[in-house]
């Protein structure tokens, strides 16, 4: 079996164990080797759900609770680049919607996805920390401030461009 980053899954089940076991701290909770995963491998695979359950000495289903209740895991490989759009308070009223909207139709899509072609991955997010530069877009978690819908479309345009 290969995932869609062409990884065969003992390659992919050795990174997601290096993940697990590289973190920090010496309480290891299954939210933490969740993070850890993501961080690792920008989402959590069906694998990561079994390998977090045998480290944690836990079941599937109750890694699978928690993976399942935090929004911001993702169960699906991304796009070679991430953008995420900021939907804070501070971002929506000083016009993150319409900074959405120009990115959404610049990629193509309606909501949350990955293009076509995948090269982008559009995320909402509820807060991206930099409110005094609101509208905030950052791309692979590089925050780009006081967007514009023209700025964001280009930016948007820029990194489908990119190989």
């Amino acid at each position: 079996m290969t995932t869609a980053r062409s990884e065969t899954s003992p390659k992919l089940r050795e990174r997601i164990r290096q993940a697990i076991s590289s973190q920090p701290q010496p309480t290891v909770t299954v939210l933490s080797s969740l993070l850890a995963v993501q961080d690792a491998i920008h989402y959590i695979p069906d694998e990561a759900i079994e390998e977090v359950a045998d480290y944690s000495k836990t079941s599937i289903n109750e890694v699978w609770s928690v993976a399942s209740f935090y929004t911001n895991f993702r169960f699906t490989p991304p796009g070679r680049v991430t953008l995420d759009v900021c939907w804070g308070p501070s971002c929506h009223l000083l016009g993150a919607q319409d900074v959405l909207k120009a990115v959404q139709d610049e990629l193509g899509v309606q909501e949350e996805a990955t293009t076509e072609d995948g090269s982008v991955t559009l995320r909402y997010s509820t807060c991206l920390g930099a409110c005094a530069n609101a509208p905030v877009v950052a791309v692979d978690h590089h925050m780009k401030g006081r967007a514009t819908p023209k700025s964001a479309a280009g930016l948007a345009r820029s990194l489908r461009k990119r190989k």
